[in-house]
């Protein structure tokens, strides 16, 4: 894991998940469910964008300007959402933060990141290829455990959490969204260090 620091501010969060009802709540779309929960508590709404293939909303947050983006493409497409909106509002990739679900870390566990590879994550692996291989956007990692068995990881994430494991990833995403200012401001480390420790 990547502990170099950044002082560079967070102007786009993107939020993983694959779009249905039927996906609704599943461990693959904790990304997706965390934006959410940030949009609702910033007030900022989320509206159906088709020039950025997901649901977009813009605000300030602590009177800095903030793009919030859960694409309607399936995981595997997520990078045609964030090429799109990247390209139109002309945003680096080192101004990126990806929430997505991470089978390496258990649940009840959130931790920050900054560049690396995929990791075997299919959304990672197309926003990579879509931002032409640069890897150095920053991501907020949600853990969800790992079934134990490579082979049963794809119906695992695609499964609803029970209840005392959605209990705790929760609590996990309340402590990520306590990170925001300090990571919205570019005080990389320091969210890093409060995150990781509490």
């Amino acid at each position: 894991m990547s502990n170099s620091t950044s002082d560079v501010p967070i102007k786009l969060i993107v939020g993983l998940g694959n779009p249905g009802t039927q996906y609704e709540q599943t461990r693959h779309n904790a990304g997706k469910d965390w934006l959410i929960q940030l949009a609702k508590q910033e007030g900022i709404s989320l509206t159906t964008e088709k020039r950025f293939f997901g649901d977009y909303g813009q605000g300030f947050v602590d009177g800095q300007k903030l793009h919030l983006l859960a694409p309607n493409t399936f995981m595997n497409l997520s990078g045609q959402a964030v090429q799109a909106l990247c390209s139109f509002y002309k945003i680096d990739t080192q101004n990126i933060l990806v929430a997505h679900d991470e089978l390496d870390l258990p649940a009840g566990t959130a931790r920050l990141k900054l560049g690396g590879g995929h990791g075997g994550h299919n959304g990672l692996r197309d926003i990579i290829s879509k931002l032409s291989g640069d890897k150095n956007f920053h991501r907020l990692r949600l853990g969800i455990g790992h079934p134990g068995n490579a082979k049963l990881v794809a119906s695992y994430v695609l499964k609803k959490a029970p209840l005392e494991e959605r209990i705790s990833t929760q609590h996990s995403m309340d402590k990520a969204m306590k990170a925001i200012p300090q990571v919205m401001s570019g005080q990389w480390q320091k969210a890093m260090n409060d995150l990781h420790t509490s």
